[in-house]
């Protein structure tokens, strides 16, 4: 199974999976909490590194709107006389040219790095539209590059990501890093007051092993809220705009829609393969030992009996065969008994053990319950060809998102310890599981970093 999707829309269909819509279930990609709180403040202090570097854009606009702001009131001062028009025109080059050209491109820099960080942390990744300036010429496509609405949202982008990562990386600095080493430190300052005998000196140092860690607890537990303010400025401004976003979706219903019509059409033909090469040879065969049995009816009545009981044995596998056909279809024990019967059924086909724990009290409808089905067999599937697994864990169970019913969510995971770091473009039936979850208007999430395993989330509406 795929670890993601990076950028790409209408440029091919690497783009089309959105791996991650929500925040950051950061304990469950990363394990226990202890190392997910590790990965939140390693994360806040490379915001915080990176933080000055992102504010660099606004920087240059300002000094660009500084020097405009001098360039109009310096005519009519004495001293400006004698400025060349040649140092006037280098002037304006550099700054109303050149710094904003860069601040442009050091903003898109900085949502590139922005976006790959919260891919490899989080598995969040946004897909792109199609290129708008596709038709343009060079020149006019330049321009739009360098001074487009995009370029400008972009600085917009960065600044904000900046000034957050100056407030989020700060709050971790001064309560986890400097509380934990203020807390170390005075143990020593302890150790060195003992020694020296002034007890009248460990009222300093007491507190500071006792605040120390009170502050370190307070940041580790703000980690997360920040992680996720930082996730939402991310989905709110670095995202495109409404109308751009309706294009993306267009396109996104164009591919998939591709997509789903060939998937349909190659099951159609697997389909008619199986029954070509498999029940209708063996229905042949069946109709000819019939027709050899009632020939010899009269003459070899013995013969007849065991014709007919070999007639008997081919159809019991006929109609094996044709269940197995029509088990990727609908099986039966899914629309009797629902999901919870189902998963044990689909997970005791698999040729590795699987795990499954259901827990839902009602079930949802059948359409959810359908597309929950469908993602588990072909994520199974994906288990067996690709990641090498030993184990594999299946999980359903209804998740409320607010105080109506009808709004909650089915959340199917299929958790693996193979190989990981698989990739959607290698055929690994990602984009198809992704088409019929989104033609739901379901989620799909999935965590494959090389090494350690895969986790598939599919949250499916209760009420699809």
């Amino acid at each position: 199974m795929t670890g993601q999707s990076t950028h790409g829309g209408g440029r091919g269909r690497r783009g089309l999976l959105p791996v991650l819509a929500g925040l950051p279930r950061v304990t469950e990609a990363y394990g226990p909490t202890w190392r997910a709180r590790l990965v939140e403040v390693l994360h806040l202090m490379t915001s915080l590194a990176l933080a000055l570097f992102y504010l660099v854009p606004a920087c240059m606009l300002v000094v660009s709107a500084t020097w405009v702001g001098f360039a109009v009131t310096l005519p009519w001062r004495p001293e400006a006389v004698d400025r060349s028009v040649g140092a006037l025109v280098m002037d304006v080059l550099v700054f109303l040219v050149v710094f904003p050209a860069v601040a442009a491109l050091l903003a898109r820099l900085a949502c590139r790095i922005q976006r790959e960080r919260l891919d490899a942390v989080f598995g969040i990744v946004e897909t792109s539209p199609p290129d708008p300036l596709s038709g343009d010429g060079p020149a006019v496509r330049a321009w739009r590059f360098l001074f487009g609405r995009d370029s400008w949202s972009m600085v917009v982008y960065s600044t904000a990501a900046g000034l957050h990562g100056l407030l989020a990386g700060g709050v971790v600095m001064v309560l986890v890093v400097c509380g934990g080493a203020a807390a170390v430190g005075a143990l020593f300052g302890i150790v060195f007051v003992l020694v020296q005998g002034s007890l009248d000196d460990l009222v300093g140092p007491l507190t500071l092993v006792v605040v120390g860690p009170l502050a370190a607890l307070v940041g580790l537990r703000l980690t997360t809220s920040l992680v996720a303010t930082e996730v939402l400025l991310h989905r709110m401004l670095l995202f495109e705009a409404p109308e751009v976003r309706i294009r993306r979706r267009l396109v996104h219903v164009q591919d998939s829609r591709l997509r789903m019509v060939d998937a349909a059409e190659a099951e159609r033909r697997r389909i008619e393969r199986d029954l070509h090469d498999g029940a209708q040879q063996r229905l042949l065969a069946l109709t000819m030992t019939l027709t050899r049995a009632r020939s010899r009816v009269t003459a070899d009545p013995q013969k007849a009996l065991e014709l007919i009981t070999e007639a008997q044995r081919e159809s019991r596998e006929v109609m094996d065969e044709l269940r197995q056909v029509a088990r990727g279809l609908h099986p039966r024990v899914l629309t009797d008994h629902g999901l919870g019967a189902a998963l044990p059924v689909a997970a005791g086909r698999a040729p590795v053990p699987v795990r499954v724990d259901v827990e839902l009290e009602d079930r949802p409808s059948p359409r959810a319950e359908g597309v929950a089905y469908y993602v588990a067999c072909e994520a199974l599937n994906n288990v067996a060809k690709h990641a090498r697994a030993s184990r594999v864990t299946v999980a359903a169970e209804r998740v409320a998102v607010s105080a109506r019913p009808t709004a909650d969510l089915l959340r199917l995971s299929v958790t693996d310890d193979g190989v990981g770091g698989a990739d959607p473009e290698a055929g690994t039936g990602l984009y198809g599981l992704w088409d019929r979850v989104d033609a739901v208007d379901g989620v799909l999430t999935v965590h494959s970093p090389a090494g350690e395993g895969t986790v598939l989330t599919a949250d499916i509406p209760w009420e699809a």
